[in-house]
């Protein structure tokens, strides 16, 4: 198979109104869509990515209207998060009705719903009379892509169209959020801040991110995000070796003793915001440089930087074991 790199959204909606699988921007990472009412398309992502039946997806819809005949419920306290955060990077866990395959769910009675903000991706779901299916756009385990060269570089050959929209603007996936007992539940950090739900609920949510079991939703295994080569973090007594060949992604260039050519610095200003928009790019381009090992920074607990060393955590994880 051919894999074609694009711009042109009547093209991508041919494709997906036919039952294929095309890659799309959005605004965190790219996705890998298809008709999310068509159970064989569907199949198509999973066979692609060699992401386990037992992972479910995400429902990407053009906006929060178009949503209700695919769930039971909007309970109002996720209802006041999608009015601010939507469109944007917010996944709602909701129970579905039963016109959502059980292939999206994993069999499981919620499903998780999301409003993208990206330009492109918003007029291919206008354009379209049913929503997207989507992870992220890479093989499974692997590192996430922000820009249509990650996915062509991973995905070439295993499906027809890449949607280019150019760099996502978050580069982090969506925040996924539902309720238990009345309480809003976090199961995937990631674009939102559990400082910003806190600031719409009135109290800091529950974080229940990992499964030992199925998934609950999207991102909660424990090996993901992980680039090809050994990848560790950068403790405070690294002591840099010059004969050694390993690479570096710095927040910011705090390290002089490093040459510039086996670093990549994600903010000269510390800016948490431009190193998450930067941060899968960086793992990309350093994973391809042949490095015997890859260090990087921990982020700083606060805001965005939990949901960063969230994804770190889990890719640094696969090399520890």
């Amino acid at each position: 198979m051919k894999t074609i790199v694009g711009n042109d959204c009547n093209q991508a909606r041919l494709l997906l109104e036919k039952g294929e699988i095309v890659a799309i921007p959005t605004e965190t990472v790219y996705g890998l869509a298809a008709n999310g009412l068509n159970e064989l398309a569907i199949h198509k992502i999973f066979e692609a990515k060699g992401r386990p039946l037992s992972n479910p997806l995400i429902l990407h819809f053009s906006s929060k209207e178009v949503i209700k005949p695919y769930v039971l419920d909007l309970p109002p306290i996720l209802d006041k998060l999608s009015d601010f955060f939507w469109p944007g990077p917010l996944t709602l866990l909701l129970n579905k009705s039963s016109l959502v395959p059980e292939i999206v769910t994993a069999g499981l009675d919620r499903v998780g719903v999301r409003v993208p903000a990206q330009p492109l991706i918003q007029d291919l779901l206008k354009s379209l009379s049913f929503p997207l299916a989507a992870p992220s756009a890479n093989l499974y385990g692997m590192i996430s892509p922000t820009q249509a060269t990650h996915v062509y570089n991973q995905l070439q050959g295993k499906i027809p169209y890449i949607l280019d929209g150019g760099a996502c603007e978050n580069g982090i996936e969506s925040t996924i959020v539902g309720l238990e007992n009345e309480q809003v539940i976090v199961y995937r950090l990631g674009g939102i801040s559990l400082e910003q739900l806190s600031n719409v609920i009135g109290y800091l949510p529950q974080l229940k991110n990992h499964s030992e079991n199925q998934p609950l939703t999207s991102g909660m295994v424990k090996h993901h995000y992980a680039p090809n080569t050994p990848f560790a973090y950068l403790e405070a007594d690294f002591v840099f070796e010059e004969n050694k060949k390993d690479g570096f992604i710095l927040l910011k260039d705090n390290r002089p003793e490093i040459p510039i050519t086996q670093k990549y610095i994600l903010s000269e200003t510390g800016d948490l915001k431009e190193a998450a928009q930067k941060l899968y790019a960086a793992m990309h381009f350093m994973d391809l440089k042949n490095y015997s090992k890859l260090y990087v920074e921990r982020f700083e607990e606060i805001g965005i930087g939990i949901s960063m060393n969230d994804r770190l955590n889990r890719a640094t994880k696969k090399f520890e074991e």
